[in-house]
């Protein structure tokens, strides 16, 4: 199993990731061990995850969401995956 991830970072930005190991993820970016990004940006919060079967299914994803809009993100979170289409960024943007 896999996981991908969306933390909330202390200045409200989005952070997405994929793991096989969830909760020591989690505990690494905690601690200032996940990632550079998210070391500069504590404390963190976990706000989404979703569990996926193959770690190439889950790291596509994450790819994909890491494209996505704030916006887009957000309605994600909040399980408002009706609103995901009409979030989608225009190709000329």
């Amino acid at each position: 199993m896999a996981h991908v991830y969306i933390l909330e970072c202390s200045d409200g930005s989005l952070y997405v990731g994929s793991t096989r190991h969830l909760e020591l993820r989690l505990e690494q970016h905690r601690v200032g061990r996940g990632s550079a990004y998210t070391k500069c940006r504590l404390p963190v919060r976990l706000r989404w995850t979703y569990e996926f079967e193959h770690v190439g299914a889950a790291f596509a994803f994450e790819k994909q969401v890491q494209n996505w809009s704030r916006a887009k993100r957000i309605a994600l979170i909040e399980g408002r995956l009706a609103d995901l289409p009409a979030l989608a960024r225009s190709k000329s943007s």
